[in-house]
């Protein structure tokens, strides 16, 4: 057994760090970042609240939402008032914290626990009154976890919002182990998945708006492909194989397992969640303990496959598809993946606490992901999350075609830009 083990923590952290730099990191250069050869950055701001998600205005404004409310604002308005890269508060307003910020049709669209709103911008993209907000969709479901709410935007007046379950695999007794799955989830009515709404239509509800993907435990990253002109998301995968199941999982498998999982949604999309999860390391859909699975049973054929996997329990929460032009011809249109980092893959390293990218063409994966900023935590190796200095976010892309990405530890927003030939 203990040879096993071994085997299976060689075999992930050779995957994990396949494309990272083998040097220490310098908390000096590209303010302690670890990236590509040719790009650069810089801590644009600090101590933005608890930042989660970030929208960048055409003509550079950015938009920060804050999970809690800090000297009750959780919406911060920055800009670079000296041309140096250094972003300035310049208004902070709106005392509900919340995750999901979007620009789209002269709207700033965020995001509570609860509800969406959103504000009329200027013709300089400056919101006109913060004290005039728009409520979009209410009385979302909240029960405390999972209860972030995502949203995007599509090109012909809709907004989706992810809903995720409240709870880890829809078990009769919640994360007890042995407990079973219940079947049907009752769940799935009125979570665990994304809805969608009309943009301009105030005060919705669920009936108002419909479920357009379900089986999905929780997305906190999500973007429109503008090249396939549909919705993609990143799942955060269930916890607990072994905890819950250990006739079944060994611990490095309950670390290492399920994948988090990209995918392409379409309405009436099926994910499977709860009844099944993926297994990244045989690419097989496998039927979940809960419902009579073992580890090797695969799941139904009916669910959708994922178009990317990535290994357990690194915690997905934002998604952007490139389509600046600042960075080589190889980023057009892939995706960056920020990873929040784990807190359940002992007895592994907790992982993540980076940023990924994923090379596309025509609206599809051509190749595996790689590391592209790494880093943030600080350390080489990261035993918990407390101890980890920065927690990746939130991604945006500015005019100019440079990356932001929050820090929802300590409230930092970097700005990654490119400097080297093409």
């Amino acid at each position: 057994m203990r040879m096993k083990i071994m085997l299976w923590i060689t075999a992930t952290v050779l995957f994990l760090c396949k494309t990272a730099h083998a040097n220490e990191i310098d908390t000096t250069i590209n303010a302690g970042l670890k990236l590509p050869k040719g790009f650069v950055a810089v801590k644009a701001a600090n101590n933005i609240g608890q930042a989660r998600h970030i929208a960048v205005s055409s003509n550079g404004i950015v938009y920060v939402k804050s999970a809690k409310a800090i000297n009750s604002k959780a919406t911060y308005v920055l800009k670079d008032l000296d041309g140096n890269g250094s972003l300035s508060v310049v208004e902070s307003f709106d005392n509900k914290g919340g995750t999901g910020v979007a620009i789209k049709n002269g709207y700033l669209y965020t995001s509570t626990n609860n509800e969406i709103y959103r504000y009329k911008l200027n013709q300089n993209n400056e919101i006109i009154d913060t004290n005039a907000a728009e409520k979009i969709v209410e009385g979302l479901i909240n029960r405390g976890e999972h209860n972030t709410k995502s949203i995007v935007l599509d090109n012909v007046g809709n907004i989706y919002v992810n809903i995720g379950a409240y709870s880890n695999s829809c078990q009769e007794k919640d994360r007890v182990k042995g407990s079973k799955g219940m079947n049907p989830c009752p769940i799935l009515d009125s979570a665990g998945g994304i809805w969608m709404f009309k943009a301009d239509k105030l005060n919705q509800t669920y009936k108002d708006g419909i479920r357009y993907a379900t089986g999905l435990r929780n997305i906190v990253g999500l973007d429109w492909n503008q090249q396939t002109n549909s919705l993609f998301v990143m799942q955060h995968g269930r916890d607990q194989l072994f905890q819950n199941w250990p006739q079944y999982f060994d611990s490095v498998q309950g670390a290492e397992l399920p994948a988090e999982c990209m995918y392409e949604l379409h309405n009436g999309s099926n994910c499977g969640w709860p009844y099944i999860y993926y297994n990244h390391l045989t690419h097989k859909k496998i039927l979940a303990p809960e419902y009579g699975g073992d580890g090797k049973i695969e799941g139904s054929k009916e669910y959708q496959e994922p178009v990317m996997v990535f290994p357990g329990h690194l915690a997905p929460n934002a998604l952007l598809f490139y389509t600046g032009n600042q960075f080589p011809d190889k980023y057009k249109n892939g995706a960056f993946i920020a990873f929040h980092g784990s807190w359940n893959r002992a007895p592994l390293p907790q992982a993540g606490y980076f940023v990924v990218f994923v090379p596309f063409k025509n609206g599809k994966p051509t190749g595996d992901w790689e590391v592209f900023a790494d880093g943030f935590s600080g350390k080489e190796v990261v035993t918990s999350t407390r101890g980890a200095a920065h927690r990746p976010c939130g991604l945006a892309q500015g005019p100019d075609g440079s990356l932001y990405v929050t820090d929802d530890s300590k409230g930092t927003i970097y700005k990654i830009s490119y400097t080297g030939g093409k």
